[in-house]
């Protein structure tokens, strides 16, 4: 039998999997269970302007614009006509709002990609591409008997060998008992497929619902984000989020969060960062407002797009190779 210390170290070493895995945060905690963030950090708006900050990290990927050299603007330019080559996907010599939303998506959708990949060569150990359950579960967990699980306290890892396995199953669209990689893909990040959502909302579900009514309540909900004492005075976030839970979250008014609640909540549909923002720089840079950007446009226009600052493109080029 392994040793409590290595048991832990194997299974700590899996945490990363949980897609709502709880922040030790307090002041983090209440922003972490959304599934389908912004594409900046920085606020959208500085006062009733547009923040340049946010479009530069939504257009280059926030790794991207926190890497930022200085350059020439003649180099600028340069480098920025290269990646206007690549977001032209037809050749036509415009690039759409469409082919704009595309590139915004990639670019920040990029560390999920580099994720996949990275995790694959970890746990792919036969290199035959494809990963069956078994494969995964000794690279993840280790060759460990039942009861090495009940070492140690305060860690139900039986439990999270079975929702594993659950989401596992999941991702096995085809049903053939083992994973490629684009199903890997979505058992690893299950908020990027539509046919994934669901599981990501029994797991939420899971992780809140102390009472196992299967509902939320808006003292779970509450205690989820802010675990206090009773003693402890709220600060004003909570008294807010209490009051987000009363009107928006609980549409019904039943007093509880549904499922249906629950996925509107955590994966909301009604608004498309990337599409609004690539209509915003198009809107922006379109000078002959004929709908589309000319390479001139964009690059007129390149304080909008990089800032008076630009990434290492050269290195943006090759990890968007592929696009």
């Amino acid at each position: 039998m392994k040793s409590t210390s290595s048991v832990l170290s194997i299974a700590l070493g899996i945490l990363f999997l949980s897609v709502v895995a709880k922040p030790t945060d307090k002041n983090q905690a209440r922003k972490d269970r959304i599934l389908e963030e912004k594409l900046s950090d920085k606020d959208h708006y500085d006062g009733d302007l547009h923040n340049p900050d946010y479009d530069h990290e939504a257009f280059l990927g926030q790794d991207g614009a926190s890497e930022f050299d200085e350059l020439s603007p003649e180099e600028s330019k340069t480098r920025l006509g290269q990646i206007y080559d690549k977001i032209d996907k037809d050749n036509d010599g415009f690039v759409t709002d469409e082919e704009l939303k595309d590139w915004i998506k990639y670019t920040q959708n990029r560390y999920i990609m580099e994720d996949v990949d990275r995790q694959w060569n970890v746990h792919d150990t036969d290199k035959n591409g494809h990963l069956t359950w078994d494969e995964f579960k000794n690279t993840t967990y280790g060759y460990l008997a039942d009861d090495d699980f009940d070492d140690i306290e305060g860690f139900d890892y039986k439990d999270m060998i079975r929702r594993d396995e659950r989401r596992w199953q999941r991702a096995d669209t085809d049903g053939d008992g083992k994973l490629s990689k684009e199903e890997f893909a979505h058992f690893l990040h299950p908020e990027e497929g539509e046919h994934m959502r669901d599981i990501v909302v029994e797991e939420t579900m899971e992780d809140i619902d102390k009472d196992g009514d299967g509902m939320i309540s808006l003292e779970e909900y509450i205690g989820d984000m802010y675990p206090s004492d009773d003693d402890e005075d709220e600060p004003d976030w909570v008294k807010i989020e209490r009051e987000q839970f009363t009107r928006f979250r609980d549409k019904d008014k039943d007093g509880k969060m549904n499922k249906r609640e629950v996925k509107d909540w955590i994966m909301p549909e009604d608004y498309d960062h990337a599409e609004a923002e690539s209509k915003h720089l198009v809107y922006e840079s379109d000078v002959d407002k004929d709908g589309k950007l000319s390479k001139k446009e964009v690059l007129d226009k390149h304080d909008l797009f990089v800032g008076s600052q630009a990434t290492d493109f050269g290195e943006a080029l090759i990890r968007h190779d592929e696009f």
